[in-house]
């Protein structure tokens, strides 16, 4: 067969470890399965994507101050005007394809404070110009929630429609596009691409209690909290920083996780706040580095989703400080639902006790994740069956085979 044509979109490259982890289990699959695809990106980051990964990439806005807040009247130009030629860019990059992959993330989802005319304005524009050009756009593994805001939640709800083919990294997500009007009777859900990374093994703990790793966000709540956004992130930061301490109090070395270019002002926050030199902060570049802190590590405790991926992924018992419905479903699925904590409502004296309580049950749990993660990797090997279906549909390999077969 011939080297399909694929594209890969999405906010990659941008600083979030997580979306570029997707990626990196997507493109590990294409070299594996399919190495004679032609790849490239339309992403935040092309500089990044192209020097870590070695494909080319176009950025996905021709306005670069795209993400800033628009206050004076050249930006507010430039916003509107990006616009307009995003949607010629976008129609015509997606035309050049055979199919484009969306890699994993929390693309149907509004979980996160984001703007109508930001990304899902462009993942519209992505699954229209699909249709239109007969290009195959493959939402896999992506992550989906209820939205409040109706223009929001119509804008996904038609990109949703428009594309080719739908898998969920859970069953809340697709229960939400359900609830949306999406037709979700042929779609599957499959364990978090990022599932599919090489990932060290966790070190049991010996001799006296180790080091924790606490996983930070810059946490405002959703796109729904924005009118309480202050009063939620300052009740988050100051539990953080109770249960911190209190971890300091206890002796334990505390290292601090990111896993996003944004969480580095909690991280000077809780620094400054506990001033120990048991107290330090990671510099990970990517999910592979998370995976070596948390392999490291006795016990985590962590917010943002891929965080707690990375030490689920090398069977390191963790507790999940919950912002939305994902944290929950993940911590389901391996087997430790009963370690969920509010993240709107951190209360560090009940966070401590949970804390506590995972710890006493650590043996047990570790071989509880050992089995989960072998179970996430078969059901994962099913998902990159299925998108290689995507990218070469039955009618391709049946005339592929008929051309190796004619004499």
């Amino acid at each position: 067969m011939s080297g399909v044509r694929v594209g890969v979109f999405g906010l990659l490259g941008s600083g979030n470890l997580g979306n570029d982890g997707s990626l990196e289990a997507v493109l590990g699959y294409l070299r594996d399965a399919h190495p004679e695809a032609v790849v490239d990106a339309l992403c935040g980051g092309p500089e990044v994507v192209t020097a870590r990964y070695g494909i080319p990439a176009t950025r996905m806005h021709w306005y670069r101050g795209e993400y800033r807040t628009a206050s004076r009247a050249g930006a507010i130009v430039g916003k509107g005007l990006g616009k307009l030629v995003d949607a010629f860019r976008t129609a015509a990059w997606v035309r050049r394809h055979d199919v484009v992959i969306v890699p994993g993330m929390g693309v149907l989802e509004a979980t996160l404070p984001l703007r109508l005319w930001g990304f899902p304005y462009a993942l519209f524009l992505l699954c229209a110009s699909g249709r239109l050009f007969g290009t195959r756009v493959a939402l896999v593994g992506v992550g989906a929630a209820p939205i409040g805001n109706r223009p929001t939640r119509a804008l996904v709800r038609w990109s949703a429609r428009l594309a080719a083919y739908r898998s969920y990294r859970d069953a809340p997500s697709r229960d939400a596009l359900r609830e949306m009007g999406v037709d979700t009777a042929r779609d599957e859900v499959y364990p978090d691409l990022a599932f599919s990374l090489p990932a060290p093994r966790a070190s049991a703990p010996s001799g006296p209690p180790g080091q924790v790793c606490v996983g930070v966000m810059d946490f405002h709540g959703s796109n729904d909290d924005r009118a309480r956004a202050e009063e939620i992130h300052r009740r988050y930061l100051d539990g953080t920083i109770r249960f911190v301490r209190a971890l300091v109090e206890d002796g334990r070395p505390v290292r601090l996780l990111t896993g996003d270019q944004v969480d580095a002002p909690v991280v000077a926050a809780i620094l400054d706040a506990v001033d120990s030199a048991l107290v330090t902060a990671a510099e990970a570049a990517s999910l592979a580095d998370l995976m070596k802190e948390t392999a490291a590590a006795d016990t985590v405790v962590a917010i943002r989703y891929h965080n707690l991926i990375c030490a689920l992924k090398v069977g390191t018992p963790t507790l999940a400080v919950s912002y939305a419905r994902k944290s929950d479903a993940l911590m389901d699925r391996m087997g430790l639902g009963a370690y969920c904590h509010p993240a709107r409502e951190v209360d560090a004296d009940r966070l401590l006790e949970q804390f506590r309580e995972l710890e006493r049950r650590s043996a047990d749990l570790r071989r509880t994740l050992t089995e989960r993660n072998l179970a996430a990797v078969r059901q994962l090997q099913d998902q990159f069956a299925a998108l290689t279906d995507v990218l070469y549909p039955a009618t391709d390999r049946a005339r592929a085979h008929a051309l190796r077969e004619t004499p």
